[in-house]
């Protein structure tokens, strides 16, 4: 893993007719709640603003559009959303002091929504990255960025729920996505999603639209993931098969003699010359049923198996070839 991510209220209505009283003070210990609430948002605040960017096209030329981002470590990596980078290779980043200063796209993965871009300064402030793993339902975030333009906007909310999953700008599944309830607009796209230790676990990447309190944002080991693999390869590195596939629906009868525990698996339509799977063997008509022991009831399932496998690992894919299972293992190279 790369080096910068190992250091780093009640206002009551009278219940008859007799005339409104003022409402009574609240307990002493319910301000010491409120207290401790609005103590630890300003907390992060303080810590974690400061290291949040607006992100836009130099000159505001392109097709992209803005968002927001945030750095990573104190010599100018910072992470956004790919839709908010679009295919530019030049940014510019405004820092919450008002300061435009010119960045660079250095990896950009629309299969996950994430950018790392470098921002030309150093000794900035930047913001930790947490594991989004201990992430619990209910537990208060704070999302940071720039709706509408707005700078260094703060919105509150709860985890709404984990381990959700939604389509990239390519199509993939994006797994584990969290859900909260923090209001955001466009413009916070690229922000961060942080928690009361002023930790970023998440990057804030969609809000459905028509609807109030879903938003989503992609996990922090994610972005370690994806900011890691960049750093290291310059782009994040995914097994390819090489073959076109499509879920089927395999028959009842098949399922019971050949043993299998699902009935949908992944059915290769087509086999890319000269890919992982033509020098594997694999022809037109072979039914994936599983890889790596890991059952694959759709593309997508295919999709998280392959993400998790190390680029340079064989891989085992057990097959249903006419009437029987046959194991194929492909290895690169």
């Amino acid at each position: 893993m790369n080096e910068p991510f190992t250091r780093w209220i009640a206002n009551g209505t009278p219940a008859d007719n007799s005339p409104s009283r003022s409402p009574s003070p609240l307990p002493a210990n319910d301000l010491d709640l409120l207290d401790a609430y609005s103590r630890a948002v300003i907390r992060v605040v303080d810590t974690t603003a400061p290291s949040v960017v607006s992100v836009r096209g130099r000159k505001n030329e392109g097709p992209g559009g803005s968002g927001s981002g945030f750095l990573i470590t104190p010599d100018g990596y910072a992470v956004t959303n790919s839709h908010v980078v679009q295919g530019r290779r030049e940014l510019t980043a405004v820092t919450a002091d008002g300061d435009a200063i010119d960045a660079d796209v250095i990896g950009d993965d629309p299969a996950t929504d994430l950018a790392l871009i470098r921002v030309a300064a150093r000794d900035l402030p930047h913001a930790p990255v947490g594991d989004s793993q201990l992430l619990r339902v209910g537990q208060l975030v704070i999302a940071i960025g720039s709706p509408l333009g707005l700078q260094s906007t703060v919105s509150t909310g709860v985890v709404s729920a984990v381990g959700r999953s939604m389509r990239g700008l390519d199509g993939r599944m994006i797994d584990n996505v969290i859900q909260h309830a923090a209001p955001i607009n466009p413009g916070n796209s690229g922000g961060p999603l942080v928690d009361t230790r002023g930790r970023v676990v998440g990057v804030n990447t969609a809000v459905l639209l028509g609807t109030q309190g879903l938003g989503f944002a992609v996990p922090s080991n994610t972005v370690q993931w994806v900011t890691t693999e960049v750093l290291g390869h310059g782009r994040v590195r995914r097994r390819q098969l090489g073959i076109v596939a499509r879920a089927v629906s395999l028959p009842r009868t098949t399922v019971r003699e050949l043993d299998l525990l699902s009935d949908v698996a992944v059915e290769v339509v087509e086999v890319v010359a000269g890919g992982l799977a033509a020098r594997g063997g694999l022809t037109e008509g072979d039914v994936v049923v599983a890889v790596n022991d890991r059952i694959v009831a759709g593309v997508d399932d295919m999709h998280r198996v392959l993400a998790r496998v190390p680029a340079d690992s064989p891989l085992e894919l057990s097959l249903v070839r006419g009437d029987r299972v046959v194991r194929v293992i492909l290895e690169d190279g």
